[in-house]
């Protein structure tokens, strides 16, 4: 079986994110990037169905500058991927819809795949829109979201979280594209073997033109950023229970001005 594993290089959760002075992007100097966190669940699953199915391999590929992208591929590959690739976006911005045919472009190169994975989005733009694009790109059914997978032959049996804590469960013939959600399972650790082997890896690389990609073809640009508002202090009641609900009261009337 043949797997494919689409990631994305992110900001780390821990990083102090600082503006450019014309609000244009993130200062990208300083900055820690690591795999999605979702996408390290597309890998974690890509793993272990290989692991069940002989002669399976799985392969990564991101989307990214050349200068850093090449980071998230190489954890990748110490966590136990067989081979990886890098689409060098440059330092362009692209939009959900162009990120998808690039990576539709680069799939279709490489040969047919019976099995996409991803994760069910980026944490740091949040579209969560790339995998169904990407399906639709390729012409094959997907899932997102899903938090419980098992393979029978070619057929998939998903389970998927919905509102209100309701699941529902699809049986879908493969080829097809699943999104991966947290709970899905335990991404595992990158071994020192593993690191030691990734570092030796060849990274095989395509650009955006020679996959036919115009990056100009975004229709999304991005225009201005801004960082959250600070939040005001909290308060701190002292006092036994009946002087703390007595000035609760005051102060949701009084400050808050909600009752």
């Amino acid at each position: 079986m043949r797997i494919a594993v689409c990631i994305k290089q992110v900001p780390d959760t821990e990083t102090k994110i600082k503006l450019k002075p014309d609000q244009s992007g993130i200062e990208v100097a300083g900055v820690k990037w690591v795999i999605n966190p979702y996408d390290e669940h597309a890998i974690e699953e890509a793993l272990k169905i290989r692991g069940t199915i002989a002669g399976s391999s799985v392969l990564v590929i991101t989307l990214g500058p050349k200068s850093r992208a090449g980071e998230a591929l190489r954890t990748a590959l110490a966590m136990g991927a067989d081979d990886a690739i890098l689409i060098d976006s440059g330092e362009n911005s692209l939009d959900a819809s162009t990120t998808a045919s690039a990576l539709a472009a680069c799939l279709k190169k490489e040969g047919a795949f019976d099995l996409i994975l991803t994760g069910r989005q980026a944490i740091d733009d949040n579209d969560a829109s790339v995998s169904q694009m990407l399906a639709g790109e390729l012409g094959i059914p997907h899932l997102t979201v899903i938090s419980k997978f098992a393979l029978n032959g070619q057929v998939a049996t998903v389970e998927r979280e919905v509102e209100g804590g309701t699941k529902e469960v699809f049986e879908i013939t493969l080829p097809a594209l699943f999104a991966a959600n947290k709970g899905l399972n335990t991404p595992r650790y990158a071994s020192l073997p593993g690191i030691m082997k990734a570092k030796k890896k060849v990274i095989k690389e395509y650009d955006l033109p020679g996959l036919g990609v115009d990056p100009k073809q975004s229709r999304v640009k991005q225009t201005a950023f801004r960082l959250p508002p600070e939040k005001p202090a909290v308060k701190i009641l002292a006092g036994d229970i009946a002087t703390q609900v007595h000035d609760l009261a005051r102060l949701l009337r009084e400050e808050a001005k909600v009752i």
